[in-house]
C-alpha cells in the first residue's frame, strides 16, 4: 500500500505546486488500484502547508506539475517519489500510477487552444 497526493484544479493536475489550493489523495493498494480516495480543500495555496500535509498523511508518492527545486528537494530528501512536470487530468494520472507507466514530465493530455 502506498499514499499517493495529486495537487488538483479542477480535473485536472494543477500546473503549479504553490498555487494549488485543493489536493487528491489516494491510497494505492498492492494490485495497482485506489483502494481509498478523497479531496482536500486547503484554506489557502501554500507549498509550506502542502509539503506539511504531504508528510502529515505519510505520503509516498507526489504527482505534480511545476515545483519549485528546494521543495522537491526537501521532498525527496523525506523519502517522497516526486512525479513532477505532469502535464495530465487527473483520471489519466490515476491509470498511469495504477499501470506503473507514470514517469516525470509526463504529458498525458492535449491542450487545445483557440483563438
Amino acid at each position: 500500500m502506498r499514499r499517493v497526493v495529486i495537487p488538483v484544479r479542477e480535473t485536472e493536475v494543477a500546473p503549479r505546486f504553490d498555487l494549488a489550493a485543493e489536493v487528491w489523495i489516494g491510497l494505492q493498494g498492492p494490485e495497482g488500484s485506489f483502494v481509498e480516495e478523497r479531496t482536500v480543500v486547503l484554506p489557502q495555496a501554500s507549498a509550506d502547508h502542502l509539503c506539511q500535509l504531504i508528510l502529515s498523511e505519510g505520503a509516498q508518492v507526489l504527482v505534480c506539475g511545476g515545483i519549485e527545486q528546494k521543495y522537491y528537494e526537501y521532498l525527496v530528501w523525506k523519502k517522497v517519489r516526486v512525479y513532477d512536470g505532469v502535464i495530465a487530468t487527473l483520471a489519466s494520472a490515476k491509470k498511469a500510477l495504477e499501470e506503473g507507466t507514470l514517469t516525470p514530465g509526463a504529458i498525458l493530455m492535449a491542450r487545445h487552444f483557440t483563438g
